[in-house]
């Protein structure tokens, strides 16, 4: 598989089959994967809490807001809710800038999933005091993202935006997901 294929399948789903599992010995490759991505001025400041087990997924599923553009939608139902997820922590001792870190890694864990067949969502949109308080995250740690996995369980396709970027589903459920032209993105 090309690395623009990956990339093209690499996709926000947010709707997932729960039945299949992720294991840790999985969820340990793609925080490797980050681990060896680039990180600024070296200093590799990321922490990350994984989880695979449907007790400690219940309590990072709450904290957790789906879908912005889609109003009608609270978000996965149980049996399409991801099977794991890993929480990516900022550690305040080693550095207090952490964002070109989280979103490289980010990046690096969702194309890992993309190679092994899997699928995922960074949500930026969390309650980050009950995820804090459900995973007892040390105060020395800022909550920065959560990246849900599992095997993708909708059809995301992609279209060209004429003016309108946001994502939709259509009357067959299907999520199309407009990208602005190459032409008016290259100054």
């Amino acid at each position: 598989m090309t690395i623009e294929n990956i990339i093209k399948r690499s996709r926000s789903y947010r709707r997932f089959d729960e039945r299949h599992k992720v294991d840790e010995a999985t969820l340990k490759e793609f925080v490797d994967l980050a681990r060896l991505s680039p990180s600024a001025a070296n200093s590799q400041p990321l922490k990350y809490v994984l989880s695979f087990d449907a007790s400690k997924n219940d309590l990072i599923f709450p904290a957790l807001t789906w879908a912005g553009y889609l109003k009608d939608w609270a978000g996965p139902e149980k049996g399409e809710r991801p099977s794991a997820y890993v929480v990516i922590l900022g550690d305040k001792d080693i550095s207090k800038s952490f964002e070109y870190d989280a979103g490289i890694a980010s990046q690096s864990i969702l194309l890992g999933a993309v190679e092994k067949g899997l699928g995922g969502c960074i949500l930026g949109s969390i309650n980050r005091d009950l995820l804090r308080k459900n995973l007892n995250i040390p105060q020395q740690y800022d909550v920065l993202l959560v990246i849900a996995l599992g095997k993708p369980k909708e059809n995301v396709v992609l279209v060209e935006a004429k003016e309108d970027i946001k994502y939709f589903r259509d009357k067959n459920g299907i999520h199309h997901v407009p990208k602005r032209p190459l032409k008016e993105i290259i100054l």
